[in-house]
């Protein structure tokens, strides 16, 4: 019995088969045959990250391609002058039949030829939508701040907020609001591109809480953004708490990401077994990397603990540290709840200048 085993040893390393074999490590992917390898250079890291998206897919329905997109065609509904930028109320077409509302901000001191930075701002789950993102209160006016600070902006309103208060979901083209979202993202940094005043080479992304993952989500799917950041956006899904009252309206702790504006699949083809969901926000960011990314994840917010937080940035380290692009990953646990706080938008923003900011 001794000797079996032993030699069942010998046999299993011979065959080369010494690595840990896991479904669960992020420098892990599955080959043609459905064997689990570990990422040993980049070209193995770029069939894990397919299969990153793959698996986001899943939960989200698939990304429309953009072949045979319209024109912009966009419309300037109002303008309103400011010291330090304008910002012009938009509406633009994303593709045939979609229209989507937005703040364009553009600063004011601009030299000649000059190009600017430029950020997607994505706002917080809220009737106000991209208003958030404009005011002095509540800590989340970062659109307006970062335009103050020299950057092209552009807020969008997510699918049923804000002037999209009346999206109707059940007669789109998509799985799920979260894909529309991402769709949308992706057309606005296609519009950026469009403007003479932007430099297309450096385009980030911010937001919080609602924006906070969008903004995760679109910087996986779209790799021409520089800068991602994250507020108060996501943890493990494990650790994930909708919170007693949310829990108990939506009939589940994982119900409020399955309604309809989020994602439904959730429920509908992974009935909300949290073991089944095809992604984590882990692998989000590490489909990020080596790009840069900044997170702010408070001590105390509620939604998304920060214990998940921190295993899940555990694990995305190992990716960066395979970039060798440590650097370029950055968390800040402030002693607050679920908020982005004067002092650690002012990191962010330094951060954001450090990577695309004016050269």
């Amino acid at each position: 019995m001794q000797m079996s085993f032993v030699l069942l040893i010998l046999l299993f390393i011979a065959s080369g088969c010494t690595e840990t074999i896991t479904d669960s490590g992020l420098l892990y992917y599955k080959n043609d045959k459905g064997v689990v390898k570990p990422v040993r250079n980049k070209n193995d890291w770029e069939i894990k990250r397919t299969q990153i998206l793959e698996g986001m897919q899943a939960a989200m329905g698939n990304l429309p391609e953009k072949r045979g997109l319209p024109d912009f065609n966009v419309i300037y509904l109002d303008t309103l002058n400011r010291f330090k930028h304008t910002r012009y109320t938009i509406l633009f077409d994303v593709a045939e039949n979609e229209k989507l509302y937005a703040y364009l901000y553009i600063p004011v001191d601009q030299k000649a030829n000059e190009k600017f930075p430029a950020m997607i701002a994505l706002h917080g789950t809220g009737e106000q939508g991209k208003n958030f993102l404009d005011g002095e209160t509540y800590n989340r006016g970062f659109a307006r701040e970062l335009a103050d600070r020299g950057y092209v902006v552009i807020a969008p309103d997510y699918p049923s907020m804000g002037d999209s208060k009346d999206y109707d979901f059940t007669t789109d083209r998509y799985e799920s609001g979260t894909m529309k979202g991402i769709f949308n993202h992706i057309r606005c940094v296609d519009l950026l591109e469009t403007f003479d005043f932007v430099d297309p080479e450096r385009i980030g992304v911010i937001g919080h809480s609602l924006g906070g993952h969008n903004a995760m989500f679109l910087g996986a799917f779209d790799q021409r953004l520089k800068v991602i950041v994250a507020s108060c956006g996501w943890t493990l899904m494990d650790y994930y708490d909708a919170g007693e009252k949310s829990t108990k309206y939506y009939g589940h702790r994982y119900a409020g990401w399955a309604q309809e504006r989020y994602m439904p699949l959730l429920r509908t083809k992974y009935n909300l077994e949290v073991e089944k969901f095809p992604f984590d926000m882990d692998e989000v960011i590490a489909a990020i990397a080596p790009r840069a990314f900044f997170s702010n994840s408070p001590v105390n917010d509620s939604n998304f603990s920060v214990k998940g937080v921190k295993e899940g940035i555990q694990n995305v380290s190992k990716v960066y540290s395979f970039f060798k692009s440590k650097k370029n990953l950055k968390v800040v646990y402030p002693l607050t709840d679920h908020d982005f706080p004067l002092e650690v938008r002012l990191e962010a923003y330094l951060f954001i200048d450090k990577v695309i900011g004016s050269k």
